[in-house]
């Protein structure tokens, strides 16, 4: 399946502009853009971007929701809410329009996580004041360096950060993902993944698992992650104990057997199983590396004594699966001593968290270290038309996530919305995100309040 080790090619890749031959990394498929002349090479990000005299005159928050029926009410694997039997009872959306003078207007969306109704309340009375009559082309004044630390009400900006994107690339009549590509061309053709192996009120492992393998790959998915290792109770509460390696292994081994060599496994959560590094180093890692996984996600924490010297191990045993992670990461800062480390050989920024122009910085500043950038993208359409753009503008952008839950807004918001075809989005070539809200939008999904969370 492999003919390299992926890991010796990110060691070997040279870090100048536009080196990643992504090509040559397994399963991307995609011939590596060829670097643009050095006059044509932005340093920044709106070098040479002409500036536009344009003012933000209105900030405007829709809350939208979607009731999930019963079958398709995923139960939450992780923290205390497992313990609880908690289910995702509904879909939430934010979407932020940014209304300027010029008579543009700019679309985006942060987030649901942080909380909608806590976030629509901050932007509303904190952002919204904050910019109005500024320009959108200050976007690194006016948004950059903004995001919460972690997942909250400040998620807000990352909304406001897409919709300044969108004013900027309407402006100047260019895709917000070429404006992206300062020194590189720009691959709006984004090789996704199927997100998924989420646990239903009746789930049954390894069946389901495989059953939902099988499903993506006819959808024309050719990878798959999800989500490790619990064993349940069918009862309240549904959560019931991390499952033994010794009950995991022989499910993983199932799953590869059942779809084949060619179609590739990205094992995520592995933190929820508390291993031990001898765990993981004894037992764990050589079975990962027999069955060819692409990534492994978030093993451990990055925190504690011991941490740099864990990963250090983990990257030593798994000479081919890469290691992911960083999803709750928000800003550049939290990235720089887990790249400097090589923690990591995928960064997972996640623009509805930290906004685009932060997740720029983190994808540069990984791109220096010969790294790749997955974005984390677990929401809905907005933050996916965000995190694709960011793919496709990168020079180290690998492979999107693509949530496979049950959530008609994904595409239902859009007049023409972004599809997956073959395992890849393609970008619209339009000015912008190159995307329209439908009409009535907030009547079509009205909002639901209350928590995401629920206990059934």
């Amino acid at each position: 399946m492999y003919d390299m080790s992926r890991r010796k090619f990110l060691g070997s890749t040279a870090v100048t502009a536009g080196a990643f031959s992504l090509g040559n990394i397994s399963g991307c498929g995609t011939k590596a853009p060829e670097t643009p002349a050095a006059e044509n090479i932005r340093w920044h990000l709106l070098d040479g971007i002409g500036r536009e005299n344009i003012k933000i005159t209105d900030v405007k928050v829709t809350l939208l929701s979607y009731e999930l029926p019963p079958e398709e009410q995923w139960i939450i694997h992780w923290g205390n809410w497992a313990k609880e039997g908690c289910v995702c009872w509904k879909a939430d959306s934010i979407l932020i329009e940014v209304f300027t003078d010029q008579g543009i207007v700019g679309i985006g969306g942060p987030s649901q996580y942080g909380g909608p109704e806590i976030m629509k309340k901050y932007t509303e009375e904190v952002i919204k004041p904050s910019i109005i009559g500024q320009n959108p082309f200050d976007i690194e004044l006016l948004s950059c360096g903004s995001a919460p630390i972690t997942r909250g009400r400040k998620s807000g900006w990352a909304g406001i950060d897409a919709a300044l994107w969108d004013i900027i690339g309407k402006a100047k009549n260019m895709p917000v993902y070429k404006l992206l590509a300062t020194d590189n061309e720009p691959n709006p053709h984004v090789w996704t993944y199927a997100s998924a192996g989420e646990i239903y009120k009746g789930s049954k492992w390894p069946e389901d698992l495989i059953e939902e393998a099988f499903r993506h790959r006819e959808n024309g998915f050719d990878a798959f992650k999800f989500r490790p290792w619990i064993a349940w109770q069918y009862t309240t509460p549904y959560f019931k104990r991390p499952m033994t390696l010794k009950e995991y292994i022989p499910i993983l081994r199932k799953l590869r057997e059942a779809v084949g060599p060619d179609f590739y496994l990205i094992q995520t959560d592995a933190s929820s199983m508390y291993l031990t590094i001898e765990q993981y180093l004894e037992e764990l890692c050589p079975v990962l590396e027999e069955l060819n996984i692409l990534f492994l996600q978030q093993p451990m924490s990055n925190s504690g004594d011991d941490a740099i010297e864990n990963y250090a191990k983990l990257n030593e045993a798994l000479p081919n699966v890469l290691i992911a992670g960083g999803e709750g990461i928000s800003q550049r800062s939290g990235f720089r001593e887990l790249i400097d480390y090589d923690y990591y050989d995928i960064v997972q920024p996640d623009c509805g968290i930290c906004g685009i122009t932060e997740a720029w910085y983190i994808a540069r500043v990984a791109h220096l270290k010969g790294k790749l950038c997955a974005p984390h993208n677990w929401h809905g359409g907005l933050t996916t038309m965000e995190n694709a753009s960011l793919t496709a503008g990168v020079p180290n952008g690998y492979i999107l996530e693509y949530n496979q839950t049950f959530n008609p807004m994904r595409e239902g918001i859009f007049k023409e919305p972004l599809v997956v075809k073959n395992g890849h989005i393609d970008l619209p070539d339009k000015p912008g995100f190159g995307l329209e809200i439908i009409d009535d939008v907030e009547k079509k999904y009205p909002f639901l309040p209350g928590d995401y969370k629920a206990v059934r």
